[in-house]
């Protein structure tokens, strides 16, 4: 069994210094962190997998293709595979779960043609 506490993964992404901190991978799924501050800018384009977001906490409006939606602590998105999306209008610090299926960038070389 793999099992995870929020705190720590939180502390883990902070060390690394990054927004995103990916913590589950198989072939089929992959899980990660993915932190946002109040005013900041969320600079990710689309991605080859379909992906989910579940807000664990924060508020800001999420675009997905031409469309926004608000979102807060308990709202789960789905962004289907090579769809423009992009969190903004961050009022609160955003802490998000994000799953991938398949695992993230494992149709790139499918979609880019490169092996």
């Amino acid at each position: 069994m793999e099992a995870f506490e929020l705190a720590d993964l939180r502390a883990a992404r902070r060390a690394a210094d990054r927004r995103y901190l990916e913590f589950i991978k198989s072939a089929d799924l992959s899980i990660g962190l993915y932190e946002l501050p109040a005013g900041g800018v969320d600079p990710q384009g689309p991605h080859t997998e379909d992906e989910v977001y579940y807000v664990v906490s924060g508020r800001a409006t999420i675009l997905v293709g031409e469309e926004n939606r608000p979102v807060m602590p308990g709202s789960v998105v789905f962004v289907a595979a090579n769809v423009v999306h992009r969190f903004h209008q961050i009022e609160e610090d955003l802490v998000i779960l994000v799953a991938f299926g398949p695992a993230e960038g494992s149709q790139a070389t499918r979609v880019h043609g490169s092996a």
